[in-house]
């Protein structure tokens, strides 16, 4: 009798902590807008879930242009977390991107932890299925960024948004800039994160040689795009080893080679991020690659993530 084959419908799904996704494809942070700009090339329900713009408690402008560069392999953006704020999202970005997706993570960033936790305890009340801390944005001068590159910052702030969160789930969104992700992913597991998302972009610059001055009006901005793909991989890989919660993976995918290098490596999702301003077909593509290499290999997702041999 020829062996029974496993029931389509359940290769892709996965779970990030209590969270149960359809499929692990998610677009990063900053990228989707609400949903709507993507309908032309597929539905964004065929994603695992969406991620939104950071949201900050007041309304930012964000920095001066020029604010985004083009590098070999990737590209420079120092938008400084431009929003509308959080009444402008919960009444005019949350309702489109509930419509739209399957699952809603919220990215939230502030200035100061009694921001983010203003925010936490707000967004916990509103329909959406978890949290995205951003605790590493390389782009602004001030908040975020200094929360993240202290363990002892990181693990004090994540206690006090545990507490205002209730049962919703959060994540950690880390910083590759600091000497040892393990570090900051261990603070963030013991204060109570349900999993970490490794990680934000890395901070870099660009210069107009013939003017003689930084490319970026803001000097420093974040590296994204597949040059960032083998960095970012080995912050996961340095994750994964120090810490037990669930892992998803963001940083530099371009195709189906780099999700399934994450997936195999550790992470239970993975957000695709700038190239989906090169390809805005890819992250709903990606879904059906990763469906047909599992159906060819036999196995589910649950089989091959965190199967690296070392």
């Amino acid at each position: 009798m020829a062996e029974a084959r496993r029931p389509e419908s359940d290769r892709l799904k996965t779970r990030v902590g209590k969270l149960e996704l359809a499929n692990p494809i998610l677009p990063a942070s900053g990228i989707f807008g609400d949903g709507g700009e993507y309908r032309d090339f597929y539905d964004p329900a065929k994603l695992g879930g969406v991620v939104s713009k950071s949201v900050t408690l007041e309304p930012t402008r964000g920095n001066p242009p020029p604010r985004i560069a083009e590098t070999p392999a990737g590209m420079l953006n120092s938008i400084g977390l431009q929003n509308g704020g959080l009444e402008h999202f919960l009444a005019q970005i949350l309702p489109p991107l509930r419509a739209a997706a399957r699952r809603v993570i919220v990215s939230v960033a502030g200035k100061t932890a009694d921001e983010y936790e203003t925010l936490v305890r707000r967004l916990a009340a509103a329909p959406v299925d978890a949290l995205e801390i951003n605790v590493s944005c390389p782009n602004v001068k001030e908040g975020g960024i200094a929360f993240g590159v202290s363990a002892r910052a990181v693990e004090q702030l994540t206690r006090r948004l545990r507490r205002a969160a209730g049962g919703m789930p959060l994540w950690l969104k880390l910083t590759p800039n600091v000497a040892d992700i393990g570090e900051i992913a261990r603070a963030a597991e013991a204060a109570g994160a349900d999993a970490l998302v490794v990680a934000n972009t890395f901070l870099g610059m660009a210069v107009d040689v013939e003017r003689r001055r930084p490319v970026l009006a803001n000097v420093t901005g974040g590296l994204s795009g597949p040059a960032i793909h083998p960095l970012a991989l080995r912050a996961l890989w340095q994750a994964r080893r120090a810490v037990s919660r669930p892992l998803v993976a963001a940083g530099g995918t371009a195709g189906l080679r780099e999700v399934l290098a994450f997936l195999i490596t550790g992470a239970s999702a993975v957000e695709v991020g700038s190239m989906n301003l090169v390809d805005p077909g890819l992250a709903g593509r990606l879904v059906d690659e990763l469906e047909v290499w599992l159906r060819e290999h036999d196995a589910t997702l649950a089989e091959i993530i965190g199967t690296l041999r070392t």
